[in-house]
C-alpha cells in the first residue's frame, strides 16, 4: 500500500522493455516544477513510460536515500551531489552510464567545460550526467548600502588579505552597525550588541569545504584542500595559508562585523539569506543556486527587498576564485529497469530538458545554452545581474569541490573541529590535528 501510494508499483519496475514508472528523487523543491514539466516532455516522447518525482528536503533526503540502499528501496535515478559521490562509489551502488546504452555516448563536450569528468570514478567509469553547475558570489541589501552611502559599484572592486582584511573588511565594517547606531568603523562601536552585521554568516563550512562560508578567501589565497582533486589521498589543513585565513575569517565575527556560532543557530544555521531579509545582515556569500530564493526577499511589511549580487573580492595576488560544484543525475544498481532510468538521465542532461529548466532560472544547467537561458531569465524576469557567478567560469577562476573517498569519515571529523574553531573554543592550529586524521583514513584504506 505505501508503495503503490507513491506512486510505484513492482510491475512498473519489471516491466523495462517497454512501458514503466521510473522513480526520480531531487531535494530543492524550487526545481521540482521544471524538472516535472521535464518528465512531461519525456512522456509525450516516450509512450507507455513515465516519470514520478519525489521531493525530499536536504537532510531526509540523504539519510533515506541511503536507507533506501539497504533496505532495497531506492529509486531509479536520483540527484547526486559531488560531496555524496564519492562514497556511493565506493559502495558500488550507482550504474556505470558508458555500459547503458542510452547513456553509452555522453560527450564531455556538451557540457561546460570540467563538468563531466567530475562524475568519473578512479576506474574511469562515468556515473553521472550533470545536470548544473554553480559558482558563489556576494547577495547584498541594496537598501543597507544606500543607507550606509556605498556605491554599489564599488564592491566589484573588493580585496581581502589575511592581514588587516584589506577593503573588503572595511566596507563589513562600515556596514556593521551596533544598537546605538554606531558603525563598525567609527569610535565607540560596541561588538557585543550589535543590530546589523555587514557580513553573513552560512555556518563554520564544516560538511562542505566551506563552499558558501571561506572557500572563496582560501581559494583566493592560491590554497587546495589536496593533493590533487579529484581522488586526492592527502590533505593540507595544516597550511599556514589556510589557517591564517581562516584565523581572519572566523575573526570577523570575534570584531562583531559577523554573526557568532550562537546567533545563527549553531549546527542549522538560518542562512544568509534570511539574516539579510531579517536585517541582521546587510551581505552574505552564497551559491547561484539561492538566486530564486534571494530575487523573492520581502522585509518585515511585504514589500520586495531590492538585492542585488556582487563578485567575491580578490586575494592577496589580485585574483578571485569560486569553487565549482555541480549536480548530476545517477542510475542505482537497485533499478530494475536500468534502460529505462537511463533514457530518463539521457534525457535530463540533453538540450530540451536543459533549456526548460534554463527558461526557469533556477539553476545554471550544464549545457551552456541552458546557462545563457538562464542569465536571460534573471536579467529580464527578475531585474537581477547574474553575472557576478557566470564570471568565474568565463573566467577560469573556479577550482573544484574536493572529490575523495571516505567522503562520509571526512563530514564526521570536519564539522566538529570547524564548529570549535568558529565558536572559539579550538584554535585553527588544531586543525593540523584533524589534517594528521584526515591523511590516515587513506592509510588506513591502504
Amino acid at each position: 500500500m505505501l508503495l503503490a501510494g507513491c506512486g510505484w508499483s513492482g510491475a512498473d519496475a519489471t516491466n523495462s522493455a517497454g512501458g514503466g514508472t521510473i522513480e526520480y528523487w531531487l531535494w530543492d523543491s524550487g526545481q521540482q516544477p521544471g524538472y516535472q514539466k521535464c518528465a512531461d516532455a519525456f512522456a509525450q516522447a516516450n509512450p507507455g513510460l513515465r516519470v514520478h518525482i519525489s521531493q525530499y528536503g536536504w537532510d531526509v533526503y540523504w539519510s533515506k536515500l541511503t536507507a533506501g540502499f539497504i533496505a532495497d528501496t531506492a529509486p531509479d535515478v536520483f540527484t547526486d551531489h559531488l560531496s555524496k559521490f564519492a562514497q556511493f562509489a565506493d559502495l558500488k551502488v550507482l550504474q556505470p552510464l558508458d555500459e547503458l546504452g542510452p547513456t553509452s555516448d555522453v560527450q564531455d563536450s556538451d557540457y561546460q567545460a570540467g563538468l563531466a569528468e567530475l562524475w568519473k570514478g578512479q576506474d574511469g567509469h562515468r556515473y553521472g550526467t550533470p545536470k548544473d553547475w554553480d559558482t558563489i558570489a556576494m547577495f547584498y541589501n541594496a537598501a543597507a548600502l544606500k543607507a550606509a552611502g556605498v556605491d554599489p559599484a564599488t564592491l566589484n572592486d573588493l580585496s581581502w588579505n589575511p592581514q588587516d582584511g584589506g577593503t573588503f573588511e572595511k566596507l563589513v565594517a562600515h556596514l556593521t552597525i551596533d544598537n546605538r547606531g554606531v558603525r563598525g568603523d567609527q569610535p565607540g562601536f560596541d561588538k557585543s550588541h550589535v543590530k546589523q552585521y555587514g557580513l553573513g554568516s552560512d555556518g563554520s563550512g564544516g560538511g562542505g569545504w566551506g563552499q558558501t562560508q571561506w572557500s572563496a578567501f582560501t581559494g583566493s589565497a592560491g590554497w587546495k584542500a589536496t593533493d590533487r582533486n579529484p581522488w586526492g589521498t592527502h590533505f593540507d589543513l595544516d597550511s599556514p595559508v589556510f589557517q591564517q585565513t581562516l584565523a581572519w575569517y572566523f575573526g570577523l565575527a570575534r570584531k562583531g562585523y559577523m554573526p557568532t556560532y550562537g546567533e545563527i543557530g549553531g549546527a542549522n544555521p538560518i542562512g544568509p539569506d534570511k539574516q539579510i531579509q531579517s536585517g541582521i545582515a546587510a551581505m552574505g556569500l552564497s551559491g547561484s543556486w539561492m538566486i530564486s530564493t534571494f530575487s523573492k526577499l520581502t522585509d518585515a511589511a511585504g514589500k520586495k527587498l531590492e538585492i542585488g549580487i556582487a563578485p567575491t573580492p580578490t586575494g592577496p595576488d589580485g585574483q578571485r576564485a569560486s569553487m565549482f560544484n555541480g549536480l548530476a543525475d545517477s542510475v542505482t544498481t537497485l533499478s530494475k529497469q536500468p534502460e529505462n532510468a537511463a533514457k530518463w538521465v539521457k534525457f535530463l542532461s540533453g538540450e530540451q530538458c536543459q533549456d526548460i529548466i534554463g527558461k526557469s532560472g533556477v539553476v545554471f544547467p550544464a549545457r551552456p545554452q541552458g546557462t545563457q537561458l538562464a542569465v536571460d531569465y534573471n536579467r529580464d524576469e527578475r531585474g537581477l545581474d547574474v553575472t557576478p557567478f557566470t564570471d568565474q567560469v568565463k573566467n577560469k577562476t573556479t577550482f573544484l569541490f574536493p572529490v575523495t573517498s571516505n567522503a562520509a569519515d571526512i563530514t564526521a571529523l570536519m564539522n566538529p573541529r570547524m564548529d570549535a574553531v568558529y565558536i572559539g573554543s579550538a584554535p585553527v592550529s588544531s586543525l593540523t590535528t584533524l589534517n594528521n586524521q584526515l591523511n590516515k583514513l587513506f592509510q588506513v584504506a591502504r
